[in-house]
């Protein structure tokens, strides 16, 4: 992949990432990180509320089946190693009630929140 197409793909991926923290926000989340960077991943948001601490994983895809399957199983491990070394830094959050979810994105479509998508 050039690196005007990899420029373009991680533009899109934060404007996702923007639209899915507007709409987080409206469910009652507070967004504690967006586009978090780690050595070993990275992680689109971390959200809370109330007691819930949630990785969220952002997909923006032409369909929603799509979209779903654009979480895979090597990704879900990166994102699951980020929240550790993540948590390893904010001690204070690790009595939270952590979660691994999915927010993806069709367009014409509202966004499809989906809640404990995933256990490690």
């Amino acid at each position: 992949m050039s690196r005007s197409a990899r420029l373009s793909a991680w533009k899109r991926g934060r404007r996702a990432e923007t639209l899915a923290s507007f709409w987080l926000r409206m469910k009652g989340y507070r967004v504690l990180a967006q586009g978090l960077r780690t050595p070993v991943g990275e992680i689109d948001l971390v959200v809370s509320r109330g007691a819930i601490l949630a990785f969220v994983e952002v997909k923006h895809r032409a369909t929603h089946e799509q979209a779903l399957l654009a979480i895979t199983e090597r990704q879900r491990h990166r994102i699951e190693r980020a929240a550790s070394y993540y948590l390893s830094r904010r001690p204070e959050l690790a009595e939270r009630q952590l979660r691994f979810d999915g927010l993806l994105l069709v367009p014409g479509r509202l966004p499809r929140h989906l809640p404990d998508l995933w256990r490690p």
